[in-house]
């Protein structure tokens, strides 16, 4: 199955700022991504191509880093060809978009995965990274909902604690 899935947000902010924050990426003091709700992500070398890693159950390496501007994954995982992207575009000089774009293929198992869990998931996951890097700059803080699936998903997936 082709999947194409974007998510953007123009964040209130000149691109220099935010991509303050996409280089701390995969660190103890991660500013983009939700880690108070989601597994953190983890790469062996950093933030540099190569690197390989992932978060959850999801892996991928580093096939591009523009610091400040971009970061491109291939899918380390069967059944899940392709690759996603954090991109930033300067709208001007107060203004940027916060992209994540993911461009594959599944196959086999794979494909339903996508479409039952991982999707659903994802989804949930990208949107409160951009409320995060929103809420770096405001005092209104941005809370996305999660669906009743994800909050089904999230309970039944849960790791179970020793």
């Amino acid at each position: 199955m082709k999947v194409i899935n974007i998510h953007k947000r123009t964040i209130q902010q000149p691109s220099s700022k935010i991509g303050e924050l996409l280089n701390t990426l995969a660190t103890d003091n991660d500013m983009m991504l939700a880690t108070n709700k989601w597994s953190p992500m983890r790469l062996d070398r950093g933030l540099q191509v190569g690197s390989k890693g992932g978060h959850g159950p999801i892996k991928y390496f580093v096939t591009d880093y523009q610091p400040q501007k971009s970061v491109t994954f291939q899918f380390d995982l069967k059944g899940f060809y392709g690759f996603h992207k954090f991109e930033l575009t300067k709208l001007d000089t107060d203004r940027t978009e916060l992209s994540h774009i993911i461009d594959m293929t599944t196959k086999g198992s794979a494909t339903i995965k996508w479409a039952l869990a991982v999707r659903w998931l994802h989804d949930a996951y990208i949107e409160d990274a951009f409320d995060k890097v929103e809420n770096h700059y405001t005092t209104d803080k941005k809370v996305s909902e999660w669906s009743l699936w994800v909050k089904i998903l999230r309970k039944v997936m849960k790791p179970k604690k020793k």
